[in-house]
């Protein structure tokens, strides 16, 4: 039986009446991390960071370490969660930055906590939703008791006690064999440009941000479209029609399913697949129901690939099972590196096969990095599964933000 397993968990001690001492540790099959913050109580005012890799892919992970001390200083109130994508995020690791981001919400849990328990000493009938109510409290920090979430699928999540995560440090600007550019200033007539690899929270517990915040930034940096690929998750289309009502912009459903040979992009197919799937057996699925599979970030590690396969030669690397059984590849990822990227080009021009580019976004900051640009309008996930069948698209570089 295949398994693939994923855990993040911060906790929060009270170091001394003045200090608290985070601890955020993110663990799955692939990579496995630790944070370790002191946070001033008072002000939440970050006094010390220090980063440790336990496991990893790439040669640029273990560098993440260095940058880490740019976040001494930050101040963890609502609204430093872009300070830590452009930081952390950008000139370290995004693993860093989302682990720093869960530790400032479970710090402003823990002090609302702190505080409301000094409330009570005056006033012993004073419950947390009161004293929150009366205080402001911080309207995006959950209870820190789990609740379900509607829209969280099987069963309740709690972003302070347990939020899983992946994916891979690098993120790759360009091709030296040069990827298409684009922008939100693009002409109507350049093509449709839809960033094909979005994960929400909590559809996907490894994601840090909303599906609506998600939609909100992709429209605000000018893509036509974009699709929520949330892992093993399944979309409904009432939930996806409310949100394009909602911010007019298309949204297309789509899937990240976990294979035998890696994590795979599905379109066109809905059916829940909650566990790891032979690859053949899912191409029988997707098949029957006309979709399209493309292989997500085909060499970034995952699964059967193993960090010293990276190097393979594109020749070798076409000889893949699993290339039998896919209809495209992206060759474009957000969270790759530029090699990996490179090689995925190589070998979608050397089988034929379409080549697709999309963020891999798992918070608001990197989304529209990288996009997938058709020929024509897509009005319905019909004709963008067509499209795919068609060939008629292409990745590219596409970020309204210079800064991405």
């Amino acid at each position: 039986m295949l398994e693939f397993m994923r855990n993040k968990r911060v906790s929060v001690a009270r170091e001394d009446p003045e200090t608290f001492s985070i601890q955020a540790e993110l663990d799955d099959s692939i990579y496995s991390l630790v944070l370790f913050l002191n946070v001033r109580i008072r002000d939440l005012k970050c006094l010390a960071v220090r980063g440790e890799w336990r496991r990893w892919t790439t040669p640029e992970c273990p560098r993440a370490i260095g940058f880490l001390d740019q976040a001494e200083g930050f101040i963890l109130e609502p609204g430093i969660e872009d300070r830590i994508h452009k930081t952390l995020g950008r000139t370290a690791c995004r693993h860093f930055a989302n682990l720093f981001i869960e530790c400032a919400r479970a710090a402003r849990a823990t002090r609302n906590l702190v505080q409301w328990e000094q409330a009570k000493e005056t006033d012993p009938d004073l419950t947390l939703q009161a004293f929150m109510a009366g205080e402001g409290g911080d309207s995006h920090v959950p209870p820190p008791v789990s609740e379900e979430d509607p829209g969280a699928g099987p069963g309740p999540v709690s972003r302070v006690q347990a939020v899983e995560k992946q994916g891979s440090v690098a993120t790759a600007r360009s091709l030296e064999r040069g990827p298409e550019k684009a922008g939100a200033g693009a002409a109507k007539g350049s093509g449709f440009m839809v960033d094909l690899h979005i994960h929400t929270f909590p559809a996907s517990a490894c994601a840090s941000d909303s599906a609506e915040a998600m939609v909100e930034t992709a429209k605000e940096r000018g893509l036509d479209a974009l699709c929520l690929t949330d892992h093993n998750h399944v979309w409904s289309r009432r939930d996806v029609d409310r949100m394009m009502d909602r911010f007019n912009l298309r949204i297309f459903r789509g899937n990240e399913i976990m294979t035998d040979q890696g994590d795979m992009l599905v379109f066109g197919f809905h059916q829940p697949i909650d566990r790891v799937i032979k690859l053949s057996d899912l191409a029988g699925l997707v098949e029957r129901a006309n979709g399209f599979i493309i292989a997500a970030h085909p060499f970034r590690g995952f699964l059967t690939f193993g960090t010293g396969q990276i190097g393979l030669t594109p020749q070798k690397a076409m000889e893949r099972e699993m290339f039998k059984h896919v209809h495209g590849l992206e060759t474009l990822n957000g969270k790759v590196t530029q090699n990996e990227n490179r090689l995925a080009a190589q070998v979608a021009e050397g089988l034929g096969l379409p080549s697709t580019g999309g963020s891999d976004a798992h918070d608001v900051s990197s989304v529209g990095t990288y996009a997938t640009r058709f020929n024509d309008v897509l009005a319905s996930e019909r004709l963008l599964v067509e499209a795919l069948q068609a060939g008629a698209c292409a990745p590219v570089v596409f970020s309204s933000d210079p800064t991405l």
